[in-house]
């Protein structure tokens, strides 16, 4: 009796390359952008130590559409060291590189698949011939747009033992925010009932915290489950309570297009992040600088903080929250923003209402860059979460 052999896949997604990583920065302080990357090369590192048979990465690898050549080699170089063990990688952009990557050429190697357009290439790994399906992310109306897209992949020509569908899209069922907000009918959201029997699995970007979709929204089977690992670093406030990472997945080969065996979230070092009130309202400048290091030496060293003002500070006291003297205040492993509720001036110069100020920021309440989605840990714990799918 011949025993079967399974198939492993790595699965990253989200690295989101070029987050706080400015080319020429003005002021020393800690960029959050090394932390995205170095998470981004431990994940790809794995694939190395670890022997997969292929890595695939689901989009959103830069953070926005316009990095510099030096950032594309950067994000690229881990990838093809990954090829040069021998371990196929595909990579379909996400809505962040707006459906393509800069410096492609930088990009170019024979192991490494990224899928400009919509299409299907097969591999040979352990004697098992894999093809994978890749969409570039459909950035308007991906509901109604998806089955052509799928059909202009070519993936039922293929004569192959495991098929997988790779792209960057939100599926019905999908869940993120602090109160599990729901995917469900918006005309960027994909219909699981879309994607035909036939595929092993759904390898996805784009949702930030890490699930697996395996059922609809009435509770029935998918045809195919669907794989988020999630982002590798926090990448907004709304993301602090996340446990981030990657996964590695199991496959059995089959005449159908074959089924995922086993799954595993391994967890990725994640920056933390907090948010903490500060009393602002009526102190004098003393009193207020005595109040801010004491929030900073609440929490760990290399935290991410946010502090939430109470109040706008009275005259003679903004001086305490401007930028150099919040770099002098918290340790260079801290990144600080302040949010200061009605702000207008800012020294006595008006400003705009949200304040980008090197240590941190200083930002006018109800109006934070940060994303308004936001994504949990499905585990709820910091231990790998593990799934078995037959």
């Amino acid at each position: 009796m011949v025993e079967t052999r399974h198939i492993r896949a790595l699965l990253l997604a989200d690295s989101h390359l070029g987050f706080d990583h400015p080319v020429r920065p003005k002021v020393r302080r800690r960029r959050r952008g090394h932390d995205f990357l170095a998470n981004h090369r431990r994940a790809l590192q794995t694939a190395i130590d670890e022997g997969v048979d292929l890595v695939v990465h689901g989009g959103d690898l830069f953070h926005k559409p316009s990095v510099p050549a030096s950032l594309v080699h950067q994000a690229f170089e881990p990838l093809k060291r990954v090829a040069d063990a021998g371990i196929p990688v595909f990579l379909v952009p996400g809505n962040h590189e707006r459906s393509r990557i800069p410096f492609d050429w930088l990009a170019s190697h024979p192991g490494v698949h990224v899928f400009k357009d919509a299409g299907t290439v097969s591999v040979k790994v352990a004697g098992t011939t894999v093809a994978v399906s890749g969409i570039p992310c459909i950035r308007r109306d991906a509901r109604t747009r998806f089955p052509d897209a799928l059909a202009r992949t070519g993936w039922a020509a293929e004569e192959t033992d495991l098929r997988l569908l790779v792209l960057h899209q939100a599926f019905e069922g999908a869940t993120v925010g602090p109160s599990d907000f729901t995917f469900r009918r918006g005309h960027d959201v994909v219909k699981l009932s879309d994607v035909p029997d036939g595929f092993a699995a759904v390898l996805a970007g784009h949702i930030h915290r890490s699930q697996v979709l395996e059922t609809d929204l009435r509770g029935r089977p998918c045809p195919v489950p669907v794989f988020y690992p999630g982002s590798v670093e926090r990448t907004a406030f709304a993301e602090r309570d996340e446990v981030k990472g990657f996964m590695t997945l199991e496959m059995t080969p089959c005449s159908a297009g074959g089924s995922v065996r086993r799954w595993t979230f391994r967890d990725l070092h994640a920056r933390p992040m907090e948010i903490r009130p500060l009393r602002v309202r009526g102190l004098d400048p003393d009193a207020l600088e005595r109040g801010l290091r004491a929030a900073v030496a609440s929490v760990p060293p290399d935290t991410v903080l946010r502090l939430e003002a109470d109040g706008p500070p009275v005259p003679g006291a903004q001086q305490v929250l401007a930028a150099e003297r919040l770099r002098r205040i918290a340790p260079e492993s801290m990144n600080v923003d302040v949010v200061v509720p009605g702000l207008r001036q800012w020294n006595g110069r008006p400003r705009a209402a949200t304040q980008s100020k090197d240590a941190g920021r200083l930002t006018h309440a109800g109006r934070s860059t940060d994303a308004r989605t936001s994504r949990r840990s499905p585990s709820g714990s910091d231990g790998p979460v593990q799934g078995s799918l037959f």
